[in-house]
């Protein structure tokens, strides 16, 4: 039997097929699905610094009314006790999974500023998280802002998060970086442990009949894994981190080409929330097969196998694998 075992953030996983951050892990009952169809990890839905910020605030805002005519305004919540705040429940949820599950359990902050929020980093840790997973998510729509300044900012905060904890900090990136190799190696040395390739942007679309804006949520599909798969293979060997991919793992196939760019573990989200947990067992199944077909002893013997210092053609991933696509396409004419 093959062994499908992989370590992730110095985790002990038994397969490399972890589930991202999705609405799923606000249900107990559904994340220990997940754990019983054999997923060896599960990432929580995320804490939004926007989300902290503006709980924060309205909770002094709450606090501070009155006070110059109620000595003892500092003590009560308003409405009788029923405000509740945001960050809260997400803490007491993470701690509801620890209990439920015997997998692990990542915590995920989403944020791009420093400041107070970042608190949180250390209270998910209390609540039993195994590991924290950063998810740098930010759309630059101010002219004035460089690229230099905004990546200063985003190490600055890797920095200030990984020094607020203990357990192991995975970083999730977006692709959309001038020079995505000297970034990594930036977030790395400021101590993230792990890195995440990548986070989706969502798009707006717009209502020709309503004349408004529209938020919709398309969800992946196997040529997502396309581009976090070519950066795995490059980045694979120049940074010494574990590199998880996500977007676009939906087969077996899928996972096994994030293993051999150099991934530790496949994220999956859009397959599960389409398809339930039902297809994890298929998939596990299939990629056993697989790697028993072809003599894999294990998922780390195939690990980095084909990133872009183990190939015979590491142009393959550059500028030469863009005109060699144009030329076949023109033969194909």
């Amino acid at each position: 039997m093959s062994d499908l075992s992989t370590t992730y953030l110095g985790l002990n996983l038994k397969n490399p097929l972890v589930a991202s951050a999705s609405p799923i892990s606000r249900h107990v009952d559904k994340a220990r699905k997940l754990e019983d169809a054999g997923i060896s990890a599960i990432v929580m839905y995320s804490l939004f610094e926007e989300q902290i910020i503006h709980e924060s605030l309205e909770l002094d805002h709450y606090l501070t009314r009155g006070t110059d005519s109620y000595a003892e305004a500092m003590s009560y919540l308003p409405d009788g006790g029923m405000y509740s705040v945001g960050p809260e429940k997400y803490l007491n949820q993470l701690s509801g999974l620890k209990k439920a599950l015997k997998i692990p359990v990542i915590g995920s902050l989403n944020g791009v500023s420093k400041g107070g929020w970042t608190k949180y980093a250390k209270q998910i840790q209390e609540a039993g998280a195994d590991a924290l997973e950063l998810n740098l998510y930010f759309i630059p729509t101010d002219i004035n802002l460089t690229g230099q300044e905004l990546e200063k900012a985003q190490v600055e905060l890797v920095a200030e998060v990984k020094s607020a904890i203990t357990i192991p900090l995975a970083v999730k990136l977006s692709p959309f970086v001038t020079a995505l190799p000297n970034f990594v190696r930036k977030i790395v040395d400021a101590g993230a442990n792990g890195l995440v390739l990548f986070n989706r942007f969502y798009q707006p679309d717009f209502d020709l009949d309503e004349l408004e804006i529209v938020h919709s949520l398309d969800l992946s599909t196997s040529a997502d894994l396309r581009m976090p798969l070519r950066w795995v293979s490059i980045l694979y060997g120049k940074v010494n981190t574990d590199f998880a991919l996500t977007s676009g793992v939906h087969t077996a196939s899928d996972v096994l080409k994030s293993m051999m760019a150099g991934a530790k573990v496949a994220m999956m989200a859009s397959n599960l929330l389409q398809n339930g947990e039902q297809v994890i067992p298929s998939m596990l199944s299939e990629l056993e097969a697989w790697m028993k077909e072809r003599e894999y002893i294990s998922i780390k013997q195939m690990q980095g196998s084909m990133s872009q210092k183990s190939v015979k053609e590491p142009a393959a991933f550059e500028r030469a694998n863009y005109m060699k696509v144009l030329n076949s396409y023109r033969e194909l004419a």
